[in-house]
């Protein structure tokens, strides 16, 4: 691993954060682009109506500019349960810890709106091995795999976590 670069963390959204969102994704080489838009809309939906939109986001800036986020919400109809519907970080800043440091961040303010369980799920196929192993890595545990869910052999597989005072908030 690099050494890590002092990053920022911030909960605003901004008028810049939809391109922001758009070239870390885009940097990442893992996101289709029908992907990519849906995670701008977030965004965009985040600035017309704020957390009434029932997304929270936290971006990660070094040097002033964004190279991360994360993006996650409750789940409706659970008992304090969020899933993590993104966590991205730009190609160049890539294992040098940041995607943890925001991991852990979220988990951190998922734990103080009142969460107690977080969810988040990648593919199966063989080029998100890293993703999975970075899950695993942070105490995520294989929840379930379902079989062909995106595509013909390629999976969805969930992950999970259960947060527990001590380990989560700082």
């Amino acid at each position: 691993m690099q050494t890590q670069p002092q990053c920022t963390f911030r909960r605003t959204v901004t008028e810049n954060d939809k391109q922001n969102v758009r070239e870390i994704l885009e940097s990442t080489g893992f996101f289709y682009d029908f992907e990519i838009d849906v995670a701008v809309e977030l965004v965009e939906e985040s600035l017309k109506t704020g957390e009434a939109c029932g997304y929270h986001f936290v971006f990660a800036d070094v040097d002033g500019k964004t190279v991360g986020y994360t993006c996650f919400g409750d789940i409706p109809c659970t008992n304090n349960s969020y899933d993590i519907y993104w966590i991205g970080v730009h190609q160049s800043q890539r294992g040098m810890g940041l995607g943890g440091l925001l991991l852990l961040e979220s988990e951190r303010i998922i734990y103080k709106l009142g969460g107690n369980r977080v969810y988040l799920e990648t593919s199966s196929m063989e080029k998100y091995i890293p993703t999975r192993s970075f899950y695993l890595k942070y105490g995520y545990e294989i929840e379930a795999q379902i079989k062909d869910f995106y595509d013909y052999d390629d999976d969805k597989v969930l992950f999970g976590k259960k947060l527990k005072p001590k380990s989560t908030v700082k």
